[in-house]
């Protein structure tokens, strides 16, 4: 499996070890080309949401986002966070898929944009 192999499917597949250890480097080849980034992230709750934003952060360097959210927020989530501000917002989001979707940003709006995923939301759990 490719990186670009997930662009078409709504919602993330299960991947191997293997699978998870090949897409990384290829993840962050493509990220070097932007300077920052927004993460979507859709999941089940709003803690699964949460973990894996935080381990995409351990993963990357990057400074923990401010979270901002209801903290009852019960069902299906989606949560949008931002680099250049570190804020991430958090709402109910019904009839999405599950994942990770990151787009990298240039300095400005001559450099256009890409998107990648949907990734598995486990993807930097044991990424080392």
């Amino acid at each position: 499996m490719k990186l670009s192999d997930l662009n078409r499917l709504r919602t993330a597949p299960a991947l191997s070890s293997a699978e998870k250890k090949a897409i990384i480097p290829e993840l962050q080849q493509e990220m070097s080309h932007f300077l920052w980034f927004t993460i979507g992230i859709m999941a089940l709750s709003a803690d699964q949401a949460t973990r894996s934003l935080r381990r995409l952060e351990q993963h990357l360097a990057w400074s923990a986002h401010d979270l901002i959210a209801d903290p009852d927020l019960e069902g299906p989530v989606y949560l949008k966070a931002n680099q250049q501000t570190c804020t991430a917002r958090m709402r109910i989001e019904h009839g999405l898929g599950e994942g990770i979707l990151i787009s990298g940003h240039g300095v400005d709006n001559t450099q256009p944009s890409a998107t990648w995923g949907p990734l598995p939301l486990d993807l930097f759990e044991s990424a080392h």
